[in-house]
This record gives C-alpha cells, sequence and structure tokens, in this order.
C-alpha cells in the first residue's frame, strides 16, 4: 500500500522506475536469481522492512528451521522492490520467490509474463486462508499469496470523542451521524476530522474508502479508466463533493494542507483531531500509546454502493516467478511459511498478524487490534481500490483533487471534470493497458 504507508517514496515512484527495464539490464548479473541455484535451492526475495520490523528476523528464523531446500533470502529496499525483479525477470534471471504489493503493483509483472499462477500449485487451502484479495487474480487464475495484512481503517480518538458527549464505544456508522459528531468535536474546541495531506498521499487513502461508497464490484472502478464509466457522472465524484462539505464547514484541522500523512495521524493519537486515516499496522503502537484510547472505525456510510460501509483488507504477498527453477518447492516453502508454527512465530517475532485465517488471534492482547482483526480480517471485507489506479492519473489526478479541494481551490464536481480529463488522456495514450485492465475487470467483478 502505500497510499502510501511509505515513508520516504510511493509505489508510483517505483513502477516509474520499473518502466525502463532496459536501462538496468545489468543489474541482473549481480542478482543471484534461480537459473544460478543448484537443484534443491531457492532464491526469496522480499521487501517489507521498512514497514514491519521483525520481519527480516522472521524469514531468517523461518529458512534456517526449513529442511525441505536450502533458501537464500535477499531483504530488498523498498525503493527497488518492484524495479529488481522485474529487471532479472526480463533478463530470464528471477528469484523463485518474490515479495509483491497488492493490484496493479503485481499485476504489471503479471502482464509481462514474469508470474506464474499459484492455483494448482500451491494448495487451495493455503490460498483461501491467506486472503490474498480479490486484486490478486487475472483470467481466472491467483497470482498471489497474502503474507501479512494492512487493512485500511479510520481511527478515532476516544478521549476526544467522550469530551464531546459522544459514545466512544459506538463511532458513527452513517454520513449524518459522522456530521452530528464532527458538529459536537468542533463545539468542545478540537478539529473533528483530516490529518495531513502536504504529500498526498491522505488523498489517496481517502479515494479508496470513499470511492468504494458509491461501486457495487471493484471492476465498476476500473471502468472509470477503460472508459465504461465517468468520473463526470455526481455519484464518481461524490467522495470529492463530501470532501468539500467537511472544508466548507470548517471540520478539516486548519494545519492539514502543511502537514505530511504521518505527521497528522500523530494529531489523531495525541487527541489535537478528532478522527482520520490510518493503517492498521499502526494501530497496536498507537492504541499502546494512548493506553487503549484509540479506535477503529469504518469509514462512515453516505452512498449506495454495495461494497459500502464495508471494511477494506489490503495484503502484503508472496509470488512464484514464470521462470523458477523449481516451482513445486517455491510452493513447498509458502505453505510452510503458512504453517501453524511458523504462523505463530511471525506474530512473536513481528508483533503483527499473518495473513491467514487459520491464525489463533487468542494470542492478541490488545482489544483493539483485536476487534480490528475479527472485523477486518476475519470478517467479510473489500480490496483497497486505490490499487487499480494507473500510474499517470495517481501523479495528475488522485493526489492534487482532494489536496485542492481542501485548500479550497477546487470544488468537489470540479475534481471529477479533472479526474475525467487524466483517465482519458491515459486511455487514449495507452491502448494496449487499457486491454489488459478490461480483462482484469472481468476478474473484479463478482
Amino acid at each position: 500500500m502505500r497510499r502510501n504507508w511509505r515513508e520516504a517514496f510511493t509505489r508510483r515512484d517505483m513502477l516509474k522506475a520499473s518502466a525502463g527495464l532496459g536501462a538496468g539490464a545489468a543489474l541482473s548479473g549481480l542478482l543471484p536469481g534461480s537459473a544460478a541455484l543448484a537443484a534443491g535451492e531457492l532464491n526469496m526475495w522480499g521487501g517489507g522492512g521498512q514497514e514491519l520490523p521483525g520481519l527480516k528476523g522472521f524469514v531468517d528464523d523461518s529458512v534456517a528451521k526449513y529442511t525441505d531446500a536450502t533458501v537464500k533470502p535477499m531483504l530488498q529496499d523498498t525503493a527497488v522492490v518492484i524495479s529488481q525483479f522485474q529487471t532479472a525477470a526480463a533478463a530470464g534471471n528471477p528469484p523463485d520467490i518474490q515479495y509483491l504489493w497488492n493490484g496493479i503493483y503485481h499485476m504489471e509483472s503479471v502482464w509481462l509474463g514474469y508470474l506464474q499462477p499459484l492455483d494448482g500449485l500451491v494448495s487451495d487451502a493455503v490460498i483461501k486462508a491467506s486472503s490474498p484479495t480479490l486484486l490478486s487474480h487475472f483470467g481466472g487464475r491467483v497470482y498471489r499469496i497474502g503474507w501479512y495484512p494492512l487493512p485500511m481503517i479510520w481511527i478515532y480518538n476516544k478521549d476526544v470523542y467522550d469530551k464531546a458527549g459522544l459514545d466512544a464505544d459506538n463511532p458513527p456508522k452513517t454520513w449524518d451521524e459522522f456530521m452530528n459528531a464532527c458538529d459536537k468535536v468542533k463545539s468542545s474546541g478540537v478539529a473533528p476530522v483530516g490529518g495531513g495531506i502536504q504529500d498526498g498521499y491522505w488523498g489517496e487513502w481517502y479515494f479508496g474508502h470513499a470511492l468504494a461508497q458509491n461501486t457495487d464490484t471493484p471492476g465498476e472502478t476500473i471502468d472509470l479508466f477503460t472508459g465504461e464509466r465517468d468520473f463526470r457522472d455526481p455519484k464518481y465524484h461524490e467522495h470529492w463533493v463530501k470532501l468539500e462539505d467537511l472544508k466548507k464547514n470548517g471540520f478539516l484541522n486548519p494545519e492539514m494542507s502543511s502537514t505530511e500523512l504521518y505527521p497528522g495521524i500523530d494529531l489523531i493519537v495525541a487527541g489535537k483531531v478528532g478522527c482520520g486515516l490510518s493503517i492498521a499496522s499502526r494501530l497496536p503502537a498507537d492504541s499502546k500509546a494512548t493506553n487503549g484510547r484509540v479506535g477503529a472505525m469504518v469509514m462512515p456510510v453516505y452512498g449506495k454502493g454495495k461494497l459500502a460501509g464495508m471494511p477494506i483488507f489490503d495484503s502484503q504477498g508472496l509470488g512464484i516467478s514464470a521462470k523458477s527453477a523449481n516451482p513445486k518447492a517455491a510452493a513447498a516453502f509458502l505453505e510452510y511459511l503458512h504453517s501453524p508454527e511458523r504462523l505463530k512465530a511471525f506474530h512473536e517475532m513481528t508483533g503483527w498478524i499473518p495473513a491467514d485465517s487459520n491464525f489463533d488471534t487468542s494470542v492478541i492482547t490488545d482489544p483493539a487490534v483485536l476487534s480490528m482483526w475479527k472485523n477486518w480480517g476475519l470478517s467479510a471485507n473489500i480490496p483497497y481500490l486505490s490499487n487499480l489506479v494507473p500510474g499517470q492519473f495517481y501523479e495528475q489526478a488522485l493526489l492534487p483533487t482532494a489536496q485542492q479541494v481542501v485548500e479550497g481551490k477546487i470544488t468537489g464536481e470540479q475534481a471529477g471534470e479533472l479526474a475525467y480529463s487524466v483517465a482519458k488522456e491515459w486511455r487514449d495514450f495507452n491502448p494496449d493497458i487499457v486491454e489488459n485492465y478490461k480483462k482484469w475487470a472481468a476478474d473484479l467483478a463478482g
């Protein structure tokens, strides 16, 4: 995700870097791809070290205890997790196992022929339990298993809600309830909602939550880029109109445009803003910092789409290279990472939750984290729609629309016009990618 939950760069930077595969072809000679390994050996490249401390220790421990094959891991910096893999895959020398972000971030490699489908290779039970999310499917096949989850959440400060006379154990579920809560929080002297949007990523998170309000399937989102649907239709830019309403009512924190994403979340934790957007991997630390006085909630509902009111469950994952010399051995290792012993070790060594419905949640002691996991990870959920956005749209529409609405420079309707124009320009200049998007939409229509 992100969207970015990454601190110094975005995944879109990674897509830009990976666009010129030929320019980095010489790099592949320096990277130990699967072709260089002997039979019974596996090469695994992975990211996630920056966003999940302890992950490297877990991988090293898993490799040391695995006896069916020799696994050689290489922890990649987030800045090159896409580009190194695609460069090596283009040169025919990829790792056997690759760490993969969700949505377009790994689907591009599927379209380039760099990843092989996992169904029929990895156990169906493991794939299902790992919750790879719907965005890992293309052409009726699944290309990723889940490794660890990144649920997208709204958080609120319970002390702020108590001070405003609200029921902190029952956050607002509808938009009318939410606006009423904002009125009360504002009257108590605290900014009701917001965070930081200076770097733009708050707008990405907001889009992922809010577009779902008026859509029935993830495939409907793709239609906005392939031309079957139109951002100028009021229901597809209503989310920006709602953001405009929050601005007009004085509900957004005044420093929002001069504050970046993560410092903005800190304002909620500190009780200086009532509620806003966050990610679940922050919840254990934020809950601990407030003695359990931070809660998680789904975005209050205003739309009529079937996805409205559903928790968003994103997930980091692992896949197998199309040119792996040992695909069955790679699949066996992925299954090993989802064994009960490894799931327990993952939680103990990272403090976070593995993406597996068989994980024993009784070991979670924080009530806020346990409630979030039951309501996001183990209940019906939806994918993160921002993972479907083309790179050009991300840079030229997704980030600046929300920034400009928050600054009062454009209206929600004008944001829809901008989004339409950028989507059309992308579509006109990328007919081949548009065709892949249309095929992908068929998998996301269910």
